[in-house]
Order: C-alpha cells, then structure tokens, then sequence
C-alpha cells in the first residue's frame, strides 16, 4: 500500500490506453483481451487507440483553443489559463474526460529506449495538464487523481532475465519508476504491479497464448487488487 486512500469497485469504468501502430500485434491481442475482458465481467469501458486516432503528440499552441500570452508561448502558464476558462483542444479535453471519468486506467504499450513510446510520452504531456491533472499542492497521496488506479501492461523485446536486478538492461521496476512515480502516481494514482510480457516478436504461440490467458484471469480480479508502493524500487 501506499498510504492513500483504496476502494474496491465492483462496476468499474476503465479507461485502456493502447499505443502500437499495428492492430495485428501482440500489444493489439492484449488490448482487445482487456476490453473484452472487462466488458464481459460488467465493466465499463472507453479506450483511446493512439495510431489509429492519428494523436499528435507534439505540444504548442494548438493545444489551446485559448490564449493567456500572446507575445511568448509557456505551456504550463496556458495549461492553467485554459483549465480556468476551458481552453483546450478537442483532442486534449476528449482524452482530460477519460481519465476524469475512469476508475481505472491501463496503458499497454511496448517498451521503447527503456520508456514510453513517443506517441504515449506525448499524449501524457499533453493530456496530463497542470491546473487540471496536477497543481496548486495537488501531488502524490494528495493528487487529484486519487481513489483512481493505474496499471502499466508492457512488452519487452528481451528476454525476462536482461530486465532483472544485475541484467544487461537492469531492473525492470527501476526502468519503469519514472513512469509509475513521476507521472502516475505524482497525479494521484495508485499504482497496480505491472503486467509484463518478456519478448513476445521472440515467444512461441502457445507462450503468447499463455499470457493473453494469464491477463484475461488477472483481469477478472483487478477490482481486489491492491496497490504497489512505487517508491520502493
């Protein structure tokens, strides 16, 4: 635990956030199992298939329909005149309601340079605003993301043991910390284990079957999961 406040909700809203530009993949069978999945146990559901919403995840003025300075662009200072006057493009305030309206979010995406793919990475800077996502001591156990959770679902194009304590690639909790901490849980999130899957491109059929399997199951139990502490890695 983390010290925050947990809830088990038994009618969830999930919010599922997938970022592969290939629907036939591995990442794209593990989005459509968490969908259906939850669906199935009752659920509701939105999900935002970044490639396939064509998301510009590149940040400057048109991320405002708004303007607060228009002599020199500072994001931050237009994020929370826009957050006043509700400035935001479409795109941003369609993805802000999301994550507003959800209980719990999942991002499955591929680790990429030991990160977040560039179109993830620029939808967080984009959608997690401050005056709206964070802000004004609004951090941590305090966030305004609170009483929601979060799960990372992540592929690896390595094999488990490069991705552990003395590996080539290090451990995987410490690579996925920046991520866990500095965006989720600093906007409020409780934070649930990460669901990994080590190399797929590489594993058998019948092993990526075993996963999606392993996630369905996982799934139908996420209400009664309890939170990781992400400050421990």
């Amino acid at each position: 635990m983390t010290g925050g406040i947990y809830l088990i909700i038994s009618n969830m809203k999930a919010f599922i956030v997938l970022a592969h530009a290939e629907p036939k993949s591995f990442n794209g069978a593990m989005f459509q199992t968490a969908v259906q999945t939850l669906i199935d146990c009752g659920h509701e559901v939105r999900t935002s298939d970044l490639y396939a919403m064509q998301f510009r995840p590149t940040s400057d003025r048109r991320n405002f329909t708004s303007v607060k300075d228009p002599q020199f662009f500072k994001q931050q200072i237009e994020e929370m005149h826009a957050s006043e006057v509700g400035g935001f493009a479409p795109d941003i305030e369609a993805e802000l309601q999301k994550v507003e309206w959800c209980d719990l979010m999942i991002w499955q995406f591929p680790l990429w340079w030991f990160g977040l793919p560039g179109i993830l990475k620029g939808w967080v800077d984009r959608v997690f605003v401050m005056g709206r996502a964070y802000g004004g001591e609004r951090f941590y156990e305090n966030g305004v993301f609170k009483c929601k959770r979060a799960m990372l679902s992540v592929t690896t194009g390595g094999p488990e043991p490069v991705y552990s304590k003395g590996g080539w690639n290090g451990d995987i909790h410490a690579i996925l910390r920046p991520i866990q901490r500095g965006m989720l849980r600093f906007t409020g999130f409780e934070v649930l284990a990460p669901n990994l899957c080590y190399g797929p491109a590489r594993a058998t059929a019948e092993q990526r079957d075993q996963w999606l399997k392993a996630f369905e199951t996982r799934l139908r139990g996420v209400a009664e999961e309890k939170p990781i502490d992400v400050g421990e890695f």
